[in-house]
């Protein structure tokens, strides 16, 4: 496995992606059950596992493509990620989706630029 800078970033950024894709589908959802009886709102469980790489490595620890292969971006029911849960509010729903999609577009600028900066990198390598 490759362990360069290159591969750490893009795992990064493709795990970041993926919760962003599956953070617009629960909201989507909680939209859509806002008025049914009993409906559970979810959330990612994305940020607090990328906490915890990050606390391994404050501890000495790195920060590699095999480190991040454990970090899986999943649906919890919002009262796991929220001690206080409450029912489906359309005003906040609509403020997260709109602060996903800033998200998701800066995540994909960012990729994009990551690739570039590599094919200069390797076109550099051919003159």
């Amino acid at each position: 496995m490759d362990t360069g800078i290159e591969s750490v970033t893009t795992a990064a950024l493709q795990l970041a992606l993926d919760a962003a894709s599956l953070r617009q589908q629960a909201i989507a959802a909680n939209i859509a059950n806002a008025d049914a009886q009993g409906y559970a709102p979810v959330r990612v469980s994305f940020e607090e596992q990328l906490d915890e790489v990050r606390r391994g490595l404050a501890d000495g620890g790195s920060i590699d493509a095999l480190a991040l292969s454990a970090v899986r971006p999943h649906l919890v029911p919002a009262a796991a990620a929220d001690a206080a849960a409450e029912p489906v509010r359309l005003d906040v729903e609509a403020a997260r989706l709109a602060e996903n999609g800033v998200r998701y577009q800066a995540l994909v600028k960012g990729l994009s630029r990551h690739l570039g900066i590599l094919e200069i990198a390797v076109a550099d390598g051919r003159k």
